[in-house]
């Protein structure tokens, strides 16, 4: 989750998800913006993508018929497509309207070691089922310094959900993304951030990769479309210390 776009969640989230399960663990990917674009980074284009979370929600679909196979053996997906934006709408008028993805996704956590869900970059009621319905959030910050000022809003967010609607929720971790060595203001956000949340803070940082980009036109995450790129290699380590912290 980041409430400013742009910072790489559903690239994280694909490339997080594909190196777990080539880890030996069970994962299911969550696609939970109506832009779809985590879809069709797994390869699940339009006219494949129903049903899909719209319908889980709306129960207009059992969570077996919504799961998708991937090109990554143990890799799964619930797609999603434009009609999710609808959803958000309709939850409005809902009782326990922030609660309807929790529900939905609770015979999953018994089939996989691993649910992630890609937010979208907005804090509003889908955003707000996102949270409710995971035990943790992982934070991907790009290293510019409006993204310093957008992490600081973000905690305020999740310190009020932790209060209110998730007392278990917690930071799984804030990790680096876009990172260019060569420039002094990346440096200097990968330095005060680390010095201030220094347990939340992952070690392996995500540079700037043009394979990375366009791995997902491909429909594969890097660790099948470049496994031996920069971005790959960073990934791998971060899903690994994702592992570790459990």
């Amino acid at each position: 989750m980041n409430q400013k776009g742009g910072v790489g969640k559903t690239t994280s989230a694909i490339n997080i998800g594909a190196f777990l399960a080539e880890a030996g663990k069970s994962v299911l990917l969550v696609d939970f913006d109506s832009q779809a674009n985590l879809s069709s980074g797994v390869g699940i284009r339009a006219n494949k993508a129903k049903p899909g979370v719209y319908e889980l929600i709306s129960g207009l679909a059992p969570l077996d018929d919504v799961i998708k196979a991937t090109a990554v053996k143990g890799l799964s997906v619930i797609p999603s497509d434009k009609d999710l934006a609808g959803a958000a709408v309709e939850l409005i008028e809902q009782d326990e309207r922030d609660y309807f993805l929790k529900n939905a996704l609770e015979p999953a956590k018994k089939q996989f070691d691993f649910i992630l869900i890609d937010c979208p970059p907005s804090l509003g009621v889908l955003t707000l089922n996102g949270i409710i319905a995971a035990d943790s959030i992982l934070i991907p910050m790009q290293c510019e310094y409006f993204a310093m000022e957008g992490l600081t809003h973000l905690l305020e967010t999740v310190n009020r959900v932790q209060k209110t609607l998730n007392p278990k929720l917690n930071i799984g971790g804030i990790f680096f993304t876009m990172y260019d060595v060569r420039t002094r203001l990346a440096q200097q956000v990968v330095k005060e951030v680390s010095s201030y949340f220094s347990s939340k803070v992952f070690t392996a940082i995500i540079p700037r990769n043009i394979r990375l980009s366009e791995a997902p036109s491909h429909g594969l995450p890097i660790s099948k479309y470049d496994p031996a790129s920069s971005g790959a290699k960073a990934y791998k380590s971060l899903a690994l210390e994702v592992l570790k912290r459990g």
